[in-house]
């Protein structure tokens, strides 16, 4: 049985691509030479690389390592003269390494073997005591991890290090061991051995000569460990030749991405091969040179079934195929299962072993774009549950026919099962539009209608599936339908019926806490276990065309509550910043009807202290881990003083407010990364940012320096985002809230006697980061994103109310910019998308309050009627989420703010 050798090894934190190596010569063992040594030195260091389990790449955990040191240093003249100064004092050494290693440990401790292995050879180049004698210096190094991955019994780096004044060096004979991996197995000739698997002891060495301790070389051995137990446990081999060359054939596929490629070599010992012996075994030592492999890494069968060769351009001409996919399920988690098939989609070499590819193509597929996620009744079958349907955009190499059978594997991979032709299904995935190309396998001799197992591009049925068009709609526009002519705006406007049941848009916000079973790297595994279970969703209507079809009641405005752990907030200051207060606040506010609750740990108010990372946190998982515990919720509450001011909600806590609110869905208010991933796992659902994934700002236009940071916290909020699934609120900030209010460059966008250049503004700049997130390898989902057009940030009160009082044309479907500028006229980036509104208590609504002679001063807290009044303004304006400090009194504003325009 072929385990599947496609996967390729996960690097850590990969660097650079190396240069192309020409191969060396295979190493030999040294020559004899005068050899101080210091044997088995064992350490306690911090490795993130993990123990017997794997742990998250930001943690540490202390093991035990032993080190073996060999310093090659001619001892003829201490040999003679008994005096230790013609020598190495090994006991300086160690002290000196140990104190070294010490230090590294108590700053970020070591991300795996081999970057201890480099600290020790950069802490030998810097020993007074070999200063003298460092040019030409060499010395073999092996440092062993004591507690090894689960089924090993040790994992080990070694190689020899030569030196150079200055306390440079360079590697050789660099060798990864692997001792002791034990494995069920069926192997052997006699019946009895086919009928039970019987344990066999793997050891494993991968000579990667001068390769190996680079960052962009570096080996997870882990994973190595692991596909092999499991490509071993599941193999059947007669002979142990047979299973030791298979070992050999899976490390070295696993490792295809080195060149040259490094030598494995394999020993295989069967204990209970021979009754008076301990085992017998099996050594072999093997290149990628030695196996006949086809396109995928797999060893080639003489005998193998012939599969269709597909003629792939992409690799030819250098440019993917875009092709549009849509996707909808209507069984189990149906969020989870279309999430589940992204994934996949996202690694083709998981699903495709047999498909037969052009020489030297790797197969890929990245998913550049996608639409929000839509609920629509079925069509064809009605007695069946709604669905969940939404599409994507992908560039690829794959022929149309080989990622038809990528497709399929991956629906019968997250479930799907026969049914019934349109009926239910746990995922389905359709290929809509290859490029402009027009695709048909049918022959010409069969019917028509049987299109079971063909392809078929454009779809067929594209013109009458509004399930499908609107989700295209979200994406490309203004594609032409390469058949029919039409562009998908005119054909999602031709499908639109006013008498038929609306399609509704869908966020769905994930079941936390919740840690992914392996590594959400692009490189890792694909399975079920790393995406988090659905715990509640929110449907509100789309505003896409036509924008006349409503039904009444339809649209809910949800409130949430504004939980600031902090000392300083502009509003409520030191209010929540103790846990009994925190909490008390957060159990009246979902009592009182919020819907979510908003937890921060640094305030955004202009000239507000520094707050460090771990301070921040340390504000925001203790109310977080509290509100999740109904225990802890229940103590802490009910043994607050009923007097104290945090009950100034007013609203009575119940044993059943208790259990709500322990199920509320959390946001956590934070621009860094850091804070955000705390507080998601330990049950935060969604991400509250306020700089929209550019983190904070020092200056604007934003700074060189300013843009590269913020470079580095989009890619770490993306990939946060991605692998919890939580949805992110992106708002709109130019840096210090109450700076940059200068939109002049907007005024093109002036209508009247009333301007839209804040309006405007928001949309370009916003936008712009919107389109950066969503769009591109690694984007977020579309259905993923909230944005907050950002009211009291970087506005004037002019600017502020303009943005207020036509908040829908934030997110309008209309064309924006001007021409001769930048992209030029251009589809909204935020056209469609779902608005948060945060007006509760804010500086404007002070402003206005003081303006004219009967004007007064208010203190934030006095600002409540006017919250109201802008509330009721956000509803009307279909905000989806309204942001507020004083929950009981904005709920009526919005009970019936929604029964006037809802």
């Amino acid at each position: 049985m072929h385990f599947n050798v496609l996967r390729s090894v996960l690097k850590i934190y990969p660097e650079p691509s190396r240069q192309t190596q020409k191969c060396p010569s295979h190493p030999q063992t040294d020559e004899r030479r005068d050899t101080i040594r210091i044997n088995d030195l064992v350490l306690l260091v911090n490795l993130h690389s993990g123990a017997q389990w794997e742990l998250d790449a930001q943690e540490a955990v202390e093991q035990p390592v032993s080190i073996t040191l060999s310093i090659f240093h001619d001892v003829a003249e201490t040999a003679e003269t008994d005096d230790l100064e013609h020598s190495i004092n090994y006991a300086d050494i160690v002290k000196r390494l140990r104190d070294a290693l010490t230090r590294r440990n108590g700053e970020n401790g070591f991300m795996c073997l081999q970057d201890l292995s480099r600290h020790i050879c950069d802490t030998i180049g810097k020993l007074p005591l070999l200063k003298d004698m460092l040019d030409g210096l060499e010395v073999y190094l092996k440092v062993t991890q004591l507690r090894s991955p689960l089924h090993s019994k040790s994992i080990s780096i070694e190689h020899f290090a030569r030196f150079s004044l200055g306390g440079s060096w360079t590697p050789r004979n660099v060798r990864h061991v692997v001792e002791d991996i034990v494995c069920p197995a069926i192997i052997g000739i006699n019946v009895a051995e086919r009928l039970e698997k019987q344990d066999i002891v793997v050891n494993l060495t991968v000579d990667t000569r001068e390769q190996g301790l680079s960052p962009q070389d570096w080996i997870n051995v882990r994973f190595i460990v692991q596909t092999l137990y499991e490509a071993v446990s599941s193999s059947s081999y007669l002979t142990l030749e047979a299973l030791t060359s298979f070992v050999a054939l899976e490390t070295l596929s696993l490792l295809k991405s080195y060149n040259p490629s490094p030598i494995v070599t394999v020993r295989i010992a069967k204990p209970s091969a021979l009754v008076l012996a301990k085992s017998a075994e099996v050594v072999l030592s093997r290149t990628l040179d030695d196996y006949p492999l086809d396109n995928d890494g797999n060893e080639c069968l003489p005998d193998a079934e012939a599969i269709e060769e597909i003629a792939v351009s992409a690799e030819r001409d250098g440019n993917p195929h875009t092709v549009a996919i849509a996707l909808g399920s209507n069984l189990g988690d149906s969020f989870k299962n279309i999430e589940y098939a992204l994934r996949l989609l996202e690694r083709p070499q998981e699903l495709l072993i047999d498909a037969a590819l052009p020489i030297g193509v790797e197969p890929f597929v990245n998913v550049v774009n996608t639409s929000f996620l839509y609920e629509s009744a079925p069509m064809y079958v009605t007695d069946q549950p709604s669905f969940i349907n939404c599409a994507c955009m992908v560039e690829t190499n794959l022929a149309p026919v080989t990622l038809l059978r990528l497709l399929k594997g991956i629906e019968r991979t997250v479930g799907r099962v026969p049914s019934i032709k349109n009926g239910p299904r746990a995922v389905d995935l359709d290929i809509v539009f290859y490029d402009d190309k027009v695709v048909d396998t049918r022959a010409t001799d069969k019917d028509p209608n049987d299109v079971e197992g063909e392809l078929i591009v454009p779809h067929p049925r594209v013109p009458e599936r509004e399930f499908v068009l609107r989700p295209l709609n979200d994406m490309i526009p203004d594609y032409v339908h390469p058949i029919l002519k039409k562009n998908i705006s005119t054909l999602f406007k031709d499908v639109c019926d006013p008498s038929g049941p609306p399609m509704n848009k869908v966020i769905p916000f994930p079941k936390m806490p919740f840690t992914p079973s392996s590594s959400s790297s692009q490189e890792s595994v694909c399975s079920s276990s790393d995406i988090p279970d659905t715990l509640t969703h929110w449907i509100y209507p789309s505003n896409v065309y036509p924008s006349s079809i409503k039904q009444p009641g339809s649209r809910k405005t949800h409130v949430m509550a504004t939980l600031n752990t902090t000392p300083d907030s502009f509003s409520d200051g030191a209010q929540h910043d103790a846990l009994p207060a925190a909490l008390k606040y957060a159990c009246s506010s979902v009592a009182a009807g919020a819907t979510v609750v908003d937890i921060g740990g640094y305030s955004t108010r202009p000239g507000a202290a520094f707050v460090s990372v771990a301070e921040e946190i340390s504000r925001v998982v203790p109310a977080i881990n509290a509100i999740r515990n109904p225990e802890t919720l229940k103590v802490v509450v009910s043994s607050q003083d009923s007097n104290s001011s945090s009950g100034e909600l007013g609203t009575e806590v119940t044993d059943a407010t208790i259990q709500e609110a322990a199920n509320v869905l959390i946001s956590v208010d934070t621009f860094r990364w850091e804070v955000a991933e705390a507080a998601i796992r330990v049950g935060a659902n969604c991400i509250n940012d306020v700089y929209a994934f550019s983190g904070a700002c020092s200056s604007w236009p934003p700074s060189p320096e300013d843009e590269a940071r913020a470079e580095e916290s989009t890619s770490k909020m993306k990939a946060l985002a991605r692998t919890y699934c939580v949805p992110v609120i992106l708002m709109h900030s130019r840096g210090d809230a109450g700076k940059n209010k200068d939109y002049t460059k907007f005024a093109y966008a002036g209508e009247d006697d009333e301007g839209r250049a804040t309006l405007e503004g928001v949309r370009v700049e916003l936008g712009a980061k919107v389109d950066q997130i969503v769009q591109g390898k690694g984007g977020l989902r579309r259905w993923q994103v909230i944005v907050d057009p950002g009211v009291g940030f970087s506005k004037t009160l002019d600017g502020n109310l303009e943005v207020l009082r036509n908040a829908k044309e934030v997110v309008a479907d209309v064309l924006i910019g001007r021409e001769g500028t930048g992209k030029g006229r251009c589809r909204n980036p935020l056209a469609g998308y779902p608005q948060l509104i945060g007006v509760s208590r804010k500086s404007f609504l002070g402003a206005i309050l003081a303006q004219d002679p009967n004007g007064r001063k208010t203190e934030p807290k006095e600002r409540v009627w006017a919250t109201g009044a802008a509330v009721a303004c956000a509803v009307q304006q279909e905000a989806l989420i309204i942001r507020v400090h004083d929950v009981q009194e904005m709920m009526d504003v919005v009970k019936v703010a929604q029964a006037l325009w809802s």
